[in-house]
């Protein structure tokens, strides 16, 4: 049994958008704990953790036989199309009925929409959680945007360093370069913890995919370590929070 009834439609919708961009389907599971999707992408380069907590919610109801919880297996994509229909204002309810998803978008009409459930098995995720990062920075999110806004048109990736004082994003063509730099100090800079200065690099078309997550907060948190992946992690309080975990790009020399 799975029944929820969702005002702001846009901690579903906005973190959706960017996990739609990396996975096109895979399985939720609805809990105590909210709704929440694992996931990696096909090339195993990036691994996603979203949960919806039941604080988003009006009305949360969530159960299954055994008390374990429920799977919903389905197509992001199409999920999304649905949700994109929501006006301003509008509530969005959603209800298991069978093997098929009911999505209900209440506001000056009723509109109902039927979402098949899919018979998906679970892949095997990489053990994320066992990852130690040696930098962590937290900075405000459209500065974030604006360093990989302007890595596009430089390169196709983004090299990060960070010192105790310093955070670095930059990007190096053949003869052009993107450089943001924030100094401890700098209200741009929430939180700067680093073991030592650290350097990696990543992907670009990947961190223009994650980083339509951060419209549900006003600021990002980055871990990585020297070429080890990276985790990029965008939280609305109680209610919503995101992690990625991407792996680097390493160049050889």
């Amino acid at each position: 049994m799975f029944k929820a009834t969702l005002a702001d439609v846009n901690l579903l919708r906005d973190p959706l958008s960017s996990i739609a961009e990396i996975i096109d389907e895979g399985v939720f599971k609805a809990g105590k704990d909210g709704l929440r999707f694992v996931a990696s992408d096909r090339a195993m380069v990036a691994v996603v953790d979203f949960q919806l907590m039941p604080a988003a919610f009006e009305k949360y109801e969530a159960a299954a036989e055994g008390g374990k919880d429920q799977k919903l297996g389905l197509n992001i994509t199409n999920l999304l199309s649905v949700l994109k229909r929501a006006g301003a204002g509008d509530k969005i309810s959603m209800e298991l009925t069978g093997a098929k998803m009911q999505v209900m978008i209440e506001g000056a009409s009723k509109r109902r929409f039927i979402v098949p459930l899919l018979d998906l098995g679970e892949e095997e995720i990489p053990p994320v959680d066992q990852l130690e990062f040696k930098s962590k920075a937290q900075i405000r999110s459209d500065v974030f945007l604006n360093g990989v806004n302007d890595a596009e048109i430089i390169a196709d990736s983004i090299i990060f360093e960070t010192t105790p004082t310093k955070f670095l994003m930059l990007a190096e063509g053949d003869v052009s370069r993107a450089e943001l730099e924030l100094e401890k100090g700098n209200d741009a800079l929430i939180e700067l913890n680093v073991q030592g200065a650290t350097r990696a690099r990543y992907a670009l078309d990947y961190l223009k995919k994650i980083v339509k997550a951060a419209k549900i907060t006003d600021s990002v948190t980055i871990e990585y370590g020297e070429d080890y992946p990276m985790r990029l992690s965008f939280s609305a309080g109680d209610k919503a929070r995101i992690r990625f975990v991407l792996a680097p790009r390493v160049v050889e020399n």
